[in-house]
């Protein structure tokens, strides 16, 4: 396992219900350079929305049906359906369809038997209600990458390639391994130089990977298996470039990709909900000083964004604009403030409680200013903030970041002012770190759009 070349390598939902386009495009690019690498998939497009709820818009999905006892059978049979559509829309490639509806259609009727077995237990009050939850949650997330790993071994090896479907979802395994010792023991017998790997994004694990990391499993598994294996790279491929800017705000003409950076940068980014990896699956390989390959599986000629550990921009720029409109102000004003050692040690507390994490924090004698995410501005939150301070209140905000690995240069707080003013954007608040890594600016949330597009003009062109 510690040759010079092994790379890790995961392909996300979009991608890989794009999947003829990703053996031509990734896969199979140079058919020379096919072994030595360990693919490790998502579900396709949609699928863990369905089993679980909707990443973005939080639409419940099969889970909350089961959570609320109401005719989760129905919804799984239908999604069954739908995979086995998906299925034959890969005939063409060279999916054995019939094997591979039976191979899902087992696990999935073999789930709905589970989940009533869960119903019995969690009627008979026996048990804590929580931890049954999450058990099912994590059942059903499995359920998908099982599907597409599956799915791409089978494909591949139809075309006359070795290869292995790596099963990390531990399914009819009633060993209690942890998640790196299930990632161990399943490798233990591969030799990845002689096939080509297909690992599921799911790993199922005693500690329980959704506890912890929820929606970013699949990030957690492929950061795991790259450290555990000793990779050289690990390689994230998605269905876009990592850009100086959204190309759908900042234009198409105007975005680039960004070719070099860093972890620091990567962090930023991820703290605005821009995740080019997930920061729990990021911060093992920059340990490791493993580096990060961001790939746009479409574009396969360019080489794509490499994150490293030490990298920082030979010329000071920015490197990319970005940020968040679905974030919120909270505005704790009391002038008791002024002085006092510790004060905001109560804020924290509070926030600890409610498991609340702030983008940013600005401060004077007798006022803080968190962002925090919207959807975390509970009613609850605001009554017990408001019962310990003298004013609090919130307003629906969008954050702005510059950010790069080299903007420490004089003047260029002062020119990304100068840009957004001329574009009459009022900035409410502002912060950076003496590490000059990231300037973020507080604007209306209907200006978001806009101060993106003055400060990539002014900064990135």
């Amino acid at each position: 396992m510690n040759k010079y070349n092994l790379r890790v390598e995961k392909i996300g939902g979009t991608s890989m219900s794009r999947f003829p386009e990703i053996i031509d495009n990734v896969i199979l690019r140079k058919k020379d350079d096919c072994y030595g690498r360990i693919f490790v998939v998502s579900a396709y497009a949609g699928v863990t929305n369905e089993l679980l709820e909707h990443k973005k818009s939080n639409k419940p999905g099969i889970y909350k049906l089961f959570e609320e006892q109401e005719n989760y059978p129905i919804r799984m049979l239908a999604l069954r359906d739908h995979l086995f559509e998906l299925n034959a829309g890969f005939k063409d490639v060279g999916l054995e369809v019939e094997k591979a509806n039976d191979f899902i259609g087992d696990r999935i009727d073999l789930a709905i038997n589970i989940l009533r077995s869960m119903d019995n237990v969690l009627a008979s009050g026996y048990v804590t209600r929580h931890e049954l939850l999450l058990a099912a949650r994590e059942l059903l997330a499995s359920l998908g990458e099982m599907h597409s790993a599956y799915n791409s071994a089978n494909i591949l090896k139809n075309k006359g390639y070795n290869t292995n479907f790596v099963d990390l979802s531990g399914w009819e395994d009633g060993r209690q391994l942890t998640i790196d010792d299930r990632i161990r023991n399943s490798f233990e017998n591969i030799d990845p130089y002689a096939t080509m790997c297909f690992a599921t994004g799911y790993t199922k694990g005693t500690e329980g990977i959704m506890r912890e990391f929820d929606r970013g499993y699949s990030e957690v598994t492929f950061s795991k298996i790259a450290v555990l294996l000793h990779a050289s790279e690990a390689i994230i491929h998605k269905e876009y470039h990592l850009c100086s800017g959204d190309p759908l705000i900042v234009g198409e003409e105007d975005a680039h990709p960004v070719c070099n950076t860093n972890y620091d940068v990567a962090d930023q980014l991820a703290d605005v909900g821009m995740e080019a990896i997930h920061p729990k699956a990021s911060k093992p390989l920059e340990i490791n000083s493993i580096p990060i390959r961001v790939k746009n599986a479409f574009d396969p000629d360019h080489p794509g964004t490499l994150i490293t550990m030490d990298f920082i921009a030979p010329e000071s720029k920015v490197e990319i604009v970005t940020g968040s409109n679905a974030v919120a102000c909270l505005e704790i004003h009391d002038t008791r403030m002024v002085g006092e050692v510790g004060f905001d040690l109560g804020i924290m507390e509070i926030f600890a409680k409610y498991g609340v994490s702030y983008i940013s924090k600005v401060t004077n004698a007798n006022t803080i200013d968190l962002i925090i995410l919207e959807k975390d501005c509970s009613p609850h939150l605001i009554a017990e903030l408001s019962d310990k301070f003298e004013h609090v209140s919130t307003a629906r905000l969008a954050i702005v970041c510059a950010i790069g690995s080299n903007i420490g240069q004089p003047g260029i707080m002062a020119k990304a002012a100068t840009a957004l003013a001329k574009d009459n954007i009022n900035i409410l608040a502002v912060s950076q770190t003496s590490r000059q890594t990231n300037m973020q600016f507080i604007v209306e949330r209907d200006q978001f759009a806009q101060a993106q597009r003055s400060l990539h003009s002014a900064l990135c062109m």
